[in-house]
Protein backbone atom coordinates (compact mmCIF):
# COMPACT_ATOMS: atom_id res chain seq x y z
CA UNK A 1 0.00 0.00 0.00
CA UNK A 2 0.71 3.18 -0.78
CA UNK A 3 0.89 6.10 2.03
CA UNK A 4 0.45 9.86 1.06
CA UNK A 5 1.99 13.19 2.38
CA UNK A 6 0.16 16.36 0.57
CA UNK A 7 1.30 20.36 1.16
CA UNK A 8 -0.15 23.68 -1.23
CA UNK A 9 3.15 22.52 -3.60
CA UNK A 10 3.61 19.17 -3.16
CA UNK A 11 1.90 15.79 -3.03
CA UNK A 12 4.00 12.53 -2.14
CA UNK A 13 3.68 8.80 -2.08
CA UNK A 14 5.30 6.09 -0.32
CA UNK A 15 5.44 2.27 -0.72
CA UNK A 16 5.12 -0.28 2.44
CA UNK A 17 7.08 -2.50 0.08
CA UNK A 18 10.96 -1.04 1.02
CA UNK A 19 9.73 2.01 2.43
CA UNK A 20 10.06 3.49 -1.71
CA UNK A 21 9.04 7.17 -1.98
CA UNK A 22 7.43 6.15 -5.49
CA UNK A 23 5.66 10.10 -6.36
CA UNK A 24 6.57 13.56 -6.39
CA UNK A 25 4.01 15.55 -7.76
CA UNK A 26 4.47 19.40 -8.18
CA UNK A 27 0.81 20.93 -7.79
CA UNK A 28 2.17 24.36 -8.34
CA UNK A 29 3.45 23.12 -11.59
CA UNK A 30 1.66 20.66 -12.51
CA UNK A 31 4.39 17.88 -13.46
CA UNK A 32 5.56 14.51 -11.95
CA UNK A 33 8.88 14.82 -10.56
CA UNK A 34 10.20 11.06 -9.85
CA UNK A 35 10.76 8.51 -12.30
CA UNK A 36 7.68 6.48 -13.12
CA UNK A 37 9.44 3.15 -12.51
CA UNK A 38 8.53 1.95 -16.29
CA UNK A 39 9.90 -1.49 -16.48
CA UNK A 40 11.21 -0.75 -19.84
CA UNK A 41 14.00 0.92 -18.54
CA UNK A 42 13.99 0.66 -14.64
CA UNK A 43 11.12 -0.75 -12.30
CA UNK A 44 11.95 1.21 -9.64
CA UNK A 45 11.69 5.00 -8.30
CA UNK A 46 13.90 5.63 -4.97
CA UNK A 47 14.61 2.68 -3.62
CA UNK A 48 17.03 2.07 -0.41
CA UNK A 49 19.46 0.49 -0.56
CA UNK A 50 20.31 -1.55 2.74
CA UNK A 51 22.55 -3.49 4.14
CA UNK A 52 25.01 -3.06 1.08
CA UNK A 53 25.48 -0.14 -1.42
CA UNK A 54 26.00 -1.62 -4.84
CA UNK A 55 27.85 -5.43 -5.04
CA UNK A 56 30.26 -7.33 -2.68
CA UNK A 57 33.04 -8.81 -4.62
CA UNK A 58 31.61 -11.94 -6.17
CA UNK A 59 28.65 -11.79 -4.41
CA UNK A 60 29.68 -12.66 -1.10
CA UNK A 61 30.96 -11.54 1.90
CA UNK A 62 33.13 -12.56 5.26
CA UNK A 63 32.13 -11.82 8.60
CA UNK A 64 34.44 -13.84 11.74
CA UNK A 65 35.81 -15.89 8.76
CA UNK A 66 32.57 -16.96 7.53
CA UNK A 67 30.98 -16.47 3.99
CA UNK A 68 27.39 -14.76 3.36
CA UNK A 69 25.70 -14.40 0.05
CA UNK A 70 24.92 -10.69 -1.31
CA UNK A 71 23.16 -9.35 -3.87
CA UNK A 72 23.20 -6.04 -5.49
CA UNK A 73 22.06 -3.10 -2.90
CA UNK A 74 20.61 -5.40 -0.30
CA UNK A 75 17.32 -6.73 0.33
CA UNK A 76 15.49 -3.94 1.79
CA UNK A 77 14.15 -2.96 -0.75
CA UNK A 78 12.11 -5.83 -1.82
CA UNK A 79 11.12 -6.66 2.00
CA UNK A 80 7.53 -5.62 3.37
CA UNK A 81 8.10 -2.70 5.99
CA UNK A 82 5.36 -1.76 8.44
CA UNK A 83 3.90 1.80 8.66
CA UNK A 84 4.26 2.61 12.84
CA UNK A 85 3.52 6.61 12.19
CA UNK A 86 1.74 8.63 9.33
CA UNK A 87 0.73 12.05 10.37
CA UNK A 88 -0.22 15.13 8.21
CA UNK A 89 3.53 15.74 7.76
CA UNK A 90 5.69 12.68 7.96
CA UNK A 91 5.58 8.90 7.41
CA UNK A 92 7.62 6.35 9.49
CA UNK A 93 8.33 3.16 8.00
CA UNK A 94 10.19 0.09 10.04
CA UNK A 95 11.80 -2.74 8.66
CA UNK A 96 13.28 -5.61 11.96
CA UNK A 97 15.81 -8.70 11.69
CA UNK A 98 14.37 -11.84 11.29
CA UNK A 99 15.84 -15.38 10.53
CA UNK A 100 15.52 -15.11 6.64
CA UNK A 101 17.51 -11.68 6.82
CA UNK A 102 20.04 -13.50 9.26
CA UNK A 103 20.86 -16.17 7.08
CA UNK A 104 22.10 -13.66 4.46
CA UNK A 105 23.25 -10.31 7.09
CA UNK A 106 24.64 -11.88 10.68
CA UNK A 107 23.11 -8.57 12.15
CA UNK A 108 19.70 -8.00 14.05
CA UNK A 109 19.21 -4.61 13.59
CA UNK A 110 15.80 -1.98 13.60
CA UNK A 111 15.48 0.15 10.34
CA UNK A 112 12.81 2.64 10.60
CA UNK A 113 12.83 5.17 7.59
CA UNK A 114 11.09 8.26 8.40
CA UNK A 115 9.97 10.79 5.41
CA UNK A 116 9.39 13.93 6.14
CA UNK A 117 7.19 17.06 3.92
CA UNK A 118 7.86 20.60 4.47
CA UNK A 119 7.20 23.17 1.84
CA UNK A 120 8.84 22.22 -1.33
CA UNK A 121 11.15 19.92 0.84
CA UNK A 122 11.11 16.31 1.43
CA UNK A 123 13.20 14.80 4.03
CA UNK A 124 14.54 11.36 4.21
CA UNK A 125 15.98 9.75 7.22
CA UNK A 126 17.47 6.46 8.15
CA UNK A 127 17.26 5.18 11.62
CA UNK A 128 19.43 1.78 12.27
CA UNK A 129 19.26 0.16 15.19
CA UNK A 130 21.94 -2.68 16.94
CA UNK A 131 20.12 -4.26 19.01
CA UNK A 132 22.63 -6.73 19.87
CA UNK A 133 25.65 -7.09 22.60
CA UNK A 134 28.36 -7.03 19.81
CA UNK A 135 29.11 -3.96 16.72
CA UNK A 136 27.26 -4.54 13.45
CA UNK A 137 28.51 -3.07 10.01
CA UNK A 138 26.69 -1.88 7.13
CA UNK A 139 26.48 0.60 4.08
CA UNK A 140 23.22 2.03 3.21
CA UNK A 141 22.02 4.68 0.49
CA UNK A 142 19.61 6.77 -1.23
CA UNK A 143 18.77 6.11 -5.33
CA UNK A 144 16.37 8.15 -6.12
CA UNK A 145 15.41 9.02 -10.39
CA UNK A 146 14.35 12.11 -11.14
CA UNK A 147 12.16 12.31 -14.88
CA UNK A 148 14.68 13.98 -17.48
CA UNK A 149 13.33 15.45 -19.87
CA UNK A 150 10.47 16.93 -18.12
CA UNK A 151 8.32 17.93 -21.64
CA UNK A 152 9.59 17.12 -24.88
CA UNK A 153 12.79 18.49 -24.80
CA UNK A 154 16.58 16.38 -25.17
CA UNK A 155 18.05 14.81 -22.72
CA UNK A 156 21.08 16.81 -23.43
CA UNK A 157 19.65 20.35 -23.37
CA UNK A 158 19.65 19.56 -18.83
CA UNK A 159 22.62 20.39 -16.90
CA UNK A 160 23.89 18.96 -14.18
CA UNK A 161 25.40 21.46 -11.32
CA UNK A 162 27.09 21.05 -8.15
CA UNK A 163 27.71 24.33 -6.77
CA UNK A 164 31.17 25.53 -5.94
CA UNK A 165 32.64 22.88 -7.61
CA UNK A 166 35.31 23.31 -10.54
CA UNK A 167 36.26 19.74 -10.95
CA UNK A 168 35.04 16.53 -9.50
CA UNK A 169 37.29 12.93 -9.49
CA UNK A 170 35.48 10.22 -9.95
CA UNK A 171 35.70 6.04 -10.18
CA UNK A 172 33.51 3.65 -12.60
CA UNK A 173 31.89 0.19 -12.26
CA UNK A 174 34.85 -2.39 -13.48
CA UNK A 175 33.29 -3.99 -16.88
CA UNK A 176 35.43 -7.36 -15.59
CA UNK A 177 34.70 -7.09 -11.88
CA UNK A 178 30.75 -8.26 -11.70
CA UNK A 179 29.43 -5.48 -10.40
CA UNK A 180 32.74 -3.97 -8.27
CA UNK A 181 34.69 -0.49 -8.58
CA UNK A 182 37.81 0.11 -10.70
CA UNK A 183 39.72 2.40 -7.76
CA UNK A 184 42.85 2.56 -9.22
CA UNK A 185 41.97 4.38 -12.29
CA UNK A 186 39.98 7.67 -11.44
CA UNK A 187 38.75 10.14 -14.07
CA UNK A 188 37.88 13.51 -14.10
CA UNK A 189 34.27 14.78 -15.06
CA UNK A 190 33.59 13.38 -17.94
CA UNK A 191 34.03 11.12 -20.17
CA UNK A 192 32.21 10.61 -23.74
CA UNK A 193 31.44 7.07 -25.33
CA UNK A 194 35.09 6.76 -26.24
CA UNK A 195 36.65 7.76 -22.33
CA UNK A 196 38.18 10.78 -23.68
CA UNK A 197 37.98 13.45 -21.06
CA UNK A 198 36.03 16.50 -22.00
CA UNK A 199 38.13 18.41 -19.21
CA UNK A 200 36.94 20.03 -16.03
CA UNK A 201 33.71 21.72 -15.20
CA UNK A 202 31.89 24.86 -16.04
CA UNK A 203 31.21 27.17 -13.05
CA UNK A 204 30.60 23.72 -11.58
CA UNK A 205 28.52 22.60 -14.58
CA UNK A 206 28.21 19.91 -16.91
CA UNK A 207 25.95 19.08 -19.91
CA UNK A 208 23.74 15.92 -19.96
CA UNK A 209 24.45 13.74 -22.89
CA UNK A 210 22.74 10.77 -24.56
CA UNK A 211 26.59 9.20 -23.56
CA UNK A 212 26.69 9.99 -20.48
CA UNK A 213 26.23 7.02 -18.70
CA UNK A 214 27.47 4.17 -21.21
CA UNK A 215 30.39 3.51 -18.53
CA UNK A 216 27.63 2.58 -16.44
CA UNK A 217 27.29 4.90 -12.63
CA UNK A 218 29.90 7.62 -11.77
CA UNK A 219 31.07 6.90 -8.42
CA UNK A 220 32.70 10.06 -6.71
CA UNK A 221 34.44 9.04 -3.17
CA UNK A 222 35.85 11.75 -0.81
CA UNK A 223 32.78 13.53 0.56
CA UNK A 224 33.09 15.39 -2.42
CA UNK A 225 29.44 16.30 -3.64
CA UNK A 226 26.91 18.42 -0.83
CA UNK A 227 24.63 19.52 -3.29
CA UNK A 228 24.16 18.19 -6.82
CA UNK A 229 21.25 20.08 -8.92
CA UNK A 230 19.64 19.38 -12.26
CA UNK A 231 19.02 22.37 -14.30
CA UNK A 232 15.99 22.89 -16.91
CA UNK A 233 17.03 23.46 -20.50
CA UNK A 234 16.22 27.70 -19.71
CA UNK A 235 18.83 27.39 -16.98
CA UNK A 236 17.05 27.39 -13.91
CA UNK A 237 16.93 25.12 -11.26
CA UNK A 238 14.58 21.79 -11.29
CA UNK A 239 15.64 19.69 -8.67
CA UNK A 240 18.58 19.90 -6.19
CA UNK A 241 19.58 17.26 -3.50
CA UNK A 242 21.50 18.02 -0.23
CA UNK A 243 23.48 15.36 1.66
CA UNK A 244 26.16 16.73 3.78
CA UNK A 245 28.92 14.51 5.27
CA UNK A 246 27.86 11.68 3.09
CA UNK A 247 31.04 9.80 1.85
CA UNK A 248 29.69 8.59 -1.47
CA UNK A 249 27.77 9.64 -4.26
CA UNK A 250 26.30 7.96 -7.66
CA UNK A 251 25.11 9.56 -10.45
CA UNK A 252 23.47 6.83 -13.04
CA UNK A 253 20.28 6.69 -15.60
CA UNK A 254 19.70 2.96 -17.34
CA UNK A 255 20.50 3.16 -21.58
CA UNK A 256 18.82 5.35 -23.43
CA UNK A 257 16.37 5.80 -20.08
CA UNK A 258 14.28 9.30 -19.28
CA UNK A 259 15.94 10.17 -15.78
CA UNK A 260 19.05 10.81 -13.73
CA UNK A 261 19.40 9.26 -10.55
CA UNK A 262 21.37 11.40 -7.72
CA UNK A 263 22.50 8.94 -4.90
CA UNK A 264 23.87 9.82 -1.62
CA UNK A 265 25.60 6.57 -0.18
CA UNK A 266 27.46 6.09 3.15
CA UNK A 267 29.82 3.35 1.78
CA UNK A 268 29.20 1.81 -1.61
CA UNK A 269 30.34 -1.30 -3.83
CA UNK A 270 33.95 -3.35 -3.39
CA UNK A 271 36.68 -2.76 -5.12
CA UNK A 272 37.42 -5.23 -7.90
CA UNK A 273 39.14 -8.40 -5.89
CA UNK A 274 38.88 -7.06 -2.29
CA UNK A 275 38.59 -9.94 0.17
CA UNK A 276 38.99 -8.78 3.28
CA UNK A 277 36.62 -9.28 6.01
CA UNK A 278 33.35 -6.79 6.34
CA UNK A 279 34.71 -4.94 9.31
CA UNK A 280 37.95 -4.05 6.61
CA UNK A 281 35.93 -2.50 3.63
CA UNK A 282 36.72 0.97 3.33
CA UNK A 283 33.75 2.99 4.31
CA UNK A 284 31.82 0.65 5.98
CA UNK A 285 29.64 1.91 8.82
CA UNK A 286 30.00 0.74 12.27
CA UNK A 287 27.84 0.66 15.04
CA UNK A 288 28.54 -0.23 18.70
CA UNK A 289 25.98 -2.43 20.46
CA UNK A 290 22.78 -0.98 21.94
CA UNK A 291 23.60 2.32 19.42
CA UNK A 292 21.48 4.13 16.56
CA UNK A 293 23.04 5.50 13.47
CA UNK A 294 20.98 8.39 12.15
CA UNK A 295 21.32 9.62 8.20
CA UNK A 296 19.30 11.80 6.14
CA UNK A 297 19.46 13.51 2.62
CA UNK A 298 17.19 16.48 1.10
CA UNK A 299 15.32 16.57 -2.10
CA UNK A 300 14.33 20.06 -2.33
CA UNK A 301 11.64 20.46 -5.76
CA UNK A 302 12.24 24.07 -7.38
Amino acid sequence: MRKKLENESLLIEIEDTGAELVRIFDKEKQREVLWSGDPTYWGRHAPLLFPNVGRHWQDQYQVNGKSFPSKQHGFARDMAFTCIEHSKRQVVHQLQSDEATLEKYPFAFLLNVRHTLEGRRITVQWEVENPAEGPMYFTIGGHPAFRVPVNEESYSDYQLHFPGESSLTYLLIDPDGNGTVDAEHPHTLLLDKASVPLGPLKDGEQVLSEHFFDLDALIFDDAQITEAQILLPDGSEYVKLHCESFPCFGIWAAPDAPFVCLEPWMGRADDKGFTGSLEQKPNINRLEKRSVFTKSYQIEIC
